[in-house]
Parts: C-alpha cells; structure tokens; sequence
C-alpha cells in the first residue's frame, strides 16, 4: 500500500537560552494512505511537537518527511502554508471556529484560501455539512450550536479541500462522554469512506477506534501496535 507519509530520523531540539532541549530523538514512522492511527504518550513525550511536525506547523531540526510524495521538511513557510491548507484537515480540541460567522462560512473558509470560486465553496460545504449530520444548522453561528455541533463544523471544514490526512488533536476532550462517542463515531465514518485519519489523544477509549496505535515515550516511538478488529 502506498505511504501517505514517511518520516526518517526526525529529530527536533528547542533552544531555551542556553540550553538545548531534545524533544524527538530520530523518529522513523510509515503511514499507508487510508490508515487509521493514534499517537499516544505522557505529558512531555513529544506527540504534541511530532503532530506540529506531522501537520507541517512545524519543521524538524533535522531528518526528512515526505507527505503524499512531497518533502516538507525543508520548505519555507510560506510553501509549509500551501501544503497545509492542500493536503492536512486539521481538528482540533477548542474547535478554533470563527464566532460571527455561520457554520457553512466557516466550512467554506479553507476553500477562500484555495481560491474556490464561491459557488463551488458553497455547494462542497453544503455537501460536508450535509455528511456530517448539520443539514438543518448551516445558518447557524458558533455560539447558537452545542459543542458536539461546534466540533462537527470542524470536523466539515477539515474534510472540505478533500486533504491526504485528517489530524485531529484531542478531538473530544472539550466534550461530555455521549458527544465524545458520537464524535468518534464520525471520525469511524471518515475512514470508512477512505480518509487517513491521525488523532492524537491521552484518551484510552478514543485511542482504541483507532486500528493502529503509535506510543511515544522521552522522544522516541515506545510501541506501534496494530488493533484487532474482529
């Protein structure tokens, strides 16, 4: 199966005045496309710096990584900027919508950046919203939809440019546990229909929807282990 991401020896220090800190130390990692995975790990392990790096918000120290065929790990911001915007639906815990603007505008917003013509913008964000159970909530504002609502417009609007991986990072922890589940329930849809899904999560029951889940430990991946799906 072919890779959507392939990472080699990624090692990635911060510099706090005179020290050095050694955050991922030679990270080597395979994700076929259409993959189902959790990245998991103590507080201080690096999943959140391996995600900024894995979302391209971030660039390693050293190391390469190639995502869908292309390698980001020498590229300007600005060009960091175009492939996150092309290839990476990003979801995240605080859901990061904007307040006065209405979920199909806040779906649609990726597509602006891409330069979308709006009819098109309107019609694929109405579609998303549509598959992602907000058919009757598009008009709707942040402030006037339930957190699970919030989480599914962001969900919607990380789907909508169609990108080679979803990342989502705590996706339920601002949620109760019926919401949590539902969500995670459409995040099992997502890979269903084919998506390459990364979810980045301390949670056990979130972790285990996942059909792969990768352990970090002081920098380093401790355990990658598939899940058995009867």
């Amino acid at each position: 199966m072919e890779n959507v991401i392939e990472i080699r020896n990624i090692i990635r220090n911060f510099q706090l005045g005179q020290e050095t800190v050694y955050v991922l130390k030679g990270i080597d990692l395979d994700i076929p496309r259409g993959e189902y995975v959790a990245i998991m790990g103590p507080s201080g392990s690096g999943k959140s710096t391996l995600m900024n790096l894995l979302g391209c918000l971030d660039t390693p120290t050293s190391g390469t990584y190639i995502l869908n065929g292309n390698d980001v790990s020498q590229m300007t911001d600005n060009e960091l900027a175009d492939i996150r915007n092309k290839e990476i639906g990003f979801v995240f815990q605080t859901f990061n919508l904007l307040p006065r603007t209405t979920a199909l505008d806040n779906v649609a917003l990726p597509m602006v950046y891409a330069g979308t013509s709006k009819k098109d913008r309107t019609a694929r964000a109405e579609e998303v919203l549509i598959d992602v159970g907000l058919e009757d909530r598009m008009d709707h504002k942040p402030n006037q939809l339930s957190g699970g609502q919030r989480q599914r417009v962001a969900v919607g609007r990380a789907l909508v440019n169609k990108p080679s991986i979803i990342l989502a990072d705590e996706p339920t922890g601002n949620l109760d546990s019926k919401t949590s589940i539902e969500i995670m329930n459409l995040f099992d849809e997502i890979h269903k229909a084919g998506n390459t899904v990364i979810i980045v999560t301390h949670e056990e029951e979130v972790a285990a929807h996942a059909h792969r889940v990768i352990r970090l430990r002081d920098g380093m991946i401790e355990s990658d282990i598939k899940n058995n799906f009867s």
